[in-house]
């Protein structure tokens, strides 16, 4: 498996390709964040280990330039910027995991290997066409499993945490959930963090789900508390 690097810090980056190359993996180390989204353009990797502070672009900019290009290829970033309002910012960037620095080796490679068997669970799902993680809403199809949903003729890839947040959405079916409730089960955020950071991803499932974002029927506003799912009946499905 072939792993990018986008870290400017040239010591950390060359460790990082030893102990990956040690792992079996193929290395490669761009220190610039502009050079990372061109590179991306011309090759696939199965994961990106991506810095924030990097030239060019920071690593923010990075991943949300993957995902309007729609390269959906794993992202753990690593990064000094550890505040829960930073993680949740990289999150909505389109990251799939978050791994302040300093940190332990031994837990950065756990966190890689999560990524990438996470993606092949998901490529063996789609060749096996698994039907179990389907659902239609409001005349949408939702496969939580392949991360997408379509409608009409329009796929939409959705990021691992939109999937998650909609997941969690849907198992509470008709209950209200707090946004603290959100942060630390969806996202294992036990800090305290400003919960408004969920409205976006809110606002972003709004727009997938709802045929009128402006006012919201699926995913509602519950004043005080948070939010809530309610399916469409059938007939006004």
């Amino acid at each position: 498996m072939k792993i990018l690097i986008v870290e400017d810090e040239e010591h950390l980056a060359d460790g990082l390709r030893f102990n990956l190359e040690a792992e079996g993996y193929e290395a490669e180390i761009i220190g610039d964040g502009g050079e990372a989204v061109k590179k991306l353009g011309e090759e696939k990797f199965d994961a990106v280990v991506l810095d924030v502070m990097l030239p060019t672009l920071d690593g923010f900019e990075v991943a949300r330039s993957m995902r309007a290009a729609e390269d959906y290829t794993p992202i753990l970033m690593l990064t000094a910027r550890g505040r829960p309002e930073d993680v949740l910012l990289g999150f909505e960037a389109g990251t799939d995991d978050y791994l302040p620095k300093p940190f332990d080796l031994a837990i950065f490679l756990a966190r890689l290997n999560g990524l990438l068997r996470r993606r092949q669970w998901q490529q063996q799902k789609t060749q096996e066409s698994a039907k179990t993680e389907v659902t239609e809403l409001n005349g949408r199809t939702i496969d939580l499993g392949n991360l997408e949903l379509k409608h009409g003729d329009e796929t939409i890839h959705l990021t691992l945490m939109e999937a998650k947040l909609l997941q969690y959405l849907i198992e509470n079916e008709n209950r209200a959930v707090s946004r603290r409730s959100i942060l630390e089960d969806v996202w294992d955020l036990q800090e305290d963090t400003d919960t408004r950071a969920i409205d976006n991803f809110i606002v972003r499932l709004r727009r997938h789900l709802e045929d009128d974002p402006a006012d919201p029927q699926i995913v509602q506003t519950v004043r005080g508390v948070g939010y809530r799912f309610v399916r469409p009946e059938r007939g006004s499905e």
